[in-house]
């Protein structure tokens, strides 16, 4: 299939704003396809300690307390506080354009940690991992210029990936029903987009198949997602193995 083609950087984004860094710390990558500036929207996770096997035993607090700890660590940045004094209250169902100088500083929408819910580790600060019920942070990468969904907000489900569908029963989407709202988007760049924080859907996987691994695969759904590339696991989608014990 054709694929979108997002707004293509000019040279001083190319050079000033970090084009296609790596998928490590900063996220904001894109997918780049020969014969032309095609960038797509890849998908990581959140915790991410020892790749995409997220295995802890329920009865033994050290097993899951290193993940639990990473959650932590990383929502620092979103917690309601800081979003509240760094950045704005934004109208949700819309792209936030900012137009000026491509070197002013741009301003970032709210995105608070209470918003996701019982993920937010406020109310539970083991995100379930405690209960056999882990959430788990799903983050779209950063892509400059990009306005994801033509409109219409980019949502997220999960499956199993092979094997038995029974063996995942339940999981829970946050914020709302698990979509990436259009206000935080289009992304301006690490220089002038400074207080930018990604949105977030968390999952919460209430009802997993204990004492096995579970593959599972959460994809991007909308107009302009490509997420069936076999030979990408990134692109659109995430695959990632529970293993819960009890």
């Amino acid at each position: 299939p054709q694929l979108p083609l997002a707004t293509v950087p000019s040279q001083w984004e190319l050079e000033n704003w970090g084009l296609g860094q790596s998928r490590g710390s900063t996220w904001s990558w894109g997918h780049y396809f020969p014969g032309g500036l095609f960038y797509l929207p890849g998908v990581m996770i959140r915790p991410y300690l020892h790749g995409f096997t997220i295995a802890f035993n329920v009865s033994e607090p050290s097993t899951w307390t290193p993940y639990v700890n990473s959650m932590h660590h990383f929502l620092q940045a979103y917690d309601d506080n800081i979003q509240e004094e760094k950045n704005i209250e934004c109208p949700a169902g819309q792209y936030f354009v900012q137009d000026g100088a491509e070197s002013k500083e741009k301003k970032a929408c709210q995105f608070k940690r209470s918003q996701l819910q019982n993920c937010s580790g406020i109310e539970d600060p083991t995100f379930g991992y405690s209960t056999g019920q882990p959430c788990i942070l799903l983050k779209m990468n950063r892509i400059i210029g990009y306005r994801p969904g033509y409109g219409t907000p980019v949502s997220v489900n999960c499956a199993i990936q092979k094997g038995n569908e029974s063996a995942l029963k339940s999981v829970d989407f946050y914020p709302g029903n698990g979509t990436f709202d259009l206000m935080y988007y289009p992304y301006y760049g690490k220089l002038t987009h400074v207080n930018y924080t990604s949105p977030l859907v968390a999952l919460h996987f209430t009802d997993v198949k204990k004492n096995d691994f579970v593959p599972i695969q959460c994809r991007l759904n909308g107009e302009g997602i490509v997420n069936n590339v076999t030979n990408d696991r990134f692109l659109g989608r995430i695959i990632f193995t529970l293993s819960i014990g009890m």
